[in-house]
């Protein structure tokens, strides 16, 4: 059997934005030659895109560093850089990209869940590139001595975790016999054998019954408690959150430990309604197991009672011998293509294919102004740190210009909401600035040990 590989880390960097240039016209005859610094490339962004052809995130298993190309420096006579080509990173549809903590590693927030093919999301931007001195030019100021820095591009670790999109899953207790049933129903080779969790990864297997075809997932055995994340609970329940049918599979003789068939068939649902409510919404079919064993034939009544109550299809079968077998098979492959039939007559989803694309430019947009400590407050937030790296700290007209662009984005009155006073220190990024009301900044570099970002 093939290993599923589906959840992997990996760490991305855009490339770095090229610097804008500080150039003026020199030529013979024109002795007071303009401003013509060109502007720096922007550096390539790395993006993660879904993409129908690819079953598993293997090709991240191995190779965990991904960098996009980084762009050149502007040059005189206005020629700008060369901006860095992008890095597209291919993953298959129902995958789920979270950023991670850098320190803890643990899921901070949910970058974006890509279900559609080509549905994209930048989640490296490349660095933007500097602007060449031409664009500073103002009715008062016609030679301008700067141009800004290109942007340096962040390396984050994100996180891909891929979401069965499996027609039909088989749940149940361990070793009810759901490894054996794929495995007769396709032609899946899962492991298999007597003893609880021997399926630790889902097996995907391609079922064909008549004119069906159709792909049944056999997802680990589930627990008492499993919602609540005892033994591989979580781990296992967010396979089925995808497919369409649960193909709910109980071991009519009740295993070793003699259980009753219908407490296991109600904990399970309980532990799937508990998970997720939704789940217990979804198309459902009753399968009892091992019914060759004789004797079981009050067990199997009793099943089909509590299955039919619940408004579920039941089938008995056996995976040893394949009894029943081609009645299930033929019977869900016209479910799933009726579900098909209605996700296909539902109304289009309209949903941009770069929705997640457009919350990250409006992520990148906002700011927030906090306290650290008496006096001293931190401004966060991607652009305005873009705007602070960008510029060339030794240059007084650059840093005249910065401030312009504060007060244009709303860093000033935001300072003075969260109660900044004349005389506070003001952190962005790796600088310090001594805050003098709205008219004027004085830079101080930040020790090494406070800066960020």
């Amino acid at each position: 059997m093939s290993q599923f590989t589906d959840m992997s880390r990996i760490n991305v960097k855009g490339g770095d934005g090229g610097a804008g240039c500080m150039s003026f016209r020199r030529e013979a005859y024109v002795p007071k030659g303009g401003p013509d610094g060109g502007d720096g490339g922007r550096g390539g962004d790395v993006v993660i895109q879904a993409d129908a052809q690819l079953s598993s995130l293997i090709d991240y298993r191995f190779k965990h560093h991904f960098r996009a190309e980084r762009g050149t420096h502007g040059q005189g006579s206005r020629k700008d850089g060369k901006s860095g080509a992008d890095l597209v990173l291919r993953v298959p549809m129902g995958t789920v990209v979270r950023e991670l903590d850098p320190e803890t590693q643990e899921p901070l927030y949910e970058i974006a869940d890509l279900t559609h093919d080509g549905e994209r999301v930048v989640v490296a931007p490349g660095g933007a590139g500097g602007l060449g001195n031409t664009h500073f030019v103002t009715s008062v100021r016609r030679a301008p001595a700067f141009a800004q820095l290109g942007e340096p591009a962040q390396e984050h670790w994100i996180e891909l975790e891929m979401k069965l999109m499996a027609d039909a899953a088989l749940v149940g207790m361990p070793s009810v016999g759901k490894s054996s049933l794929i495995a007769r129903m396709s032609a899946a080779r899962p492991k298999i054998a007597d003893y609880p969790f021997t399926t630790l990864v889902p097996n995907l297997g391609m079922v064909r019954a008549g004119e069906y075809s159709y792909v049944v997932a056999d997802v680990p055995g589930l627990i008492e408690g499993a919602s609540e994340g005892k033994g591989l609970g979580h781990q296992f329940l967010r396979h089925i959150e995808r497919t369409a049918l649960i193909m709910h599979v109980v071991d009519i003789s009740g295993g070793f430990e003699g259980r009753d068939p219908v407490e296991d068939y109600h904990i399970i649902n309980d532990e799937l309604r508990r998970y997720a409510s939704e789940l217990a919404e979804r198309p459902q079919v009753v399968v009892a197991n091992k019914c060759d064993i004789s004797g079981m034939e009050d067990r199997v009544q009793a099943l089909k009672q509590a299955a039919i109550e619940d408004g579920h299809r039941f089938f008995a079968v056996s995976a040893a011998t394949g009894a029943g077998l081609n009645t299930l098979m033929l019977a869900c492959g016209e479910m799933v293509a009726e579900l098909r039939r209605e996700l296909a007559e539902a109304p289009a989803d309209d949903v941009p294919l770069d929705r997640w694309e457009r919350k990250r430019q409006a992520r990148e947009k906002t700011f927030q102004v906090v306290c650290e400590e008496p006096g001293v407050y931190r401004v966060m937030g991607t652009q305005v740190e873009r705007l602070v790296v960008q510029t060339d700290w030794e240059n007084e007209e650059a840093l005249i210009y910065l401030q312009h662009r504060f007060a244009r984005m709303g860093v000033d009155d935001a300072l003075e909401k969260a109660g900044c006073r004349a005389g506070d220190e003001v952190r962005i990024s790796g600088r310090a600035f001594m805050y003098e009301g709205a008219e004027e900044f004085v830079d101080e570099d930040l020790d090494s040990t406070e800066t960020e970002g």
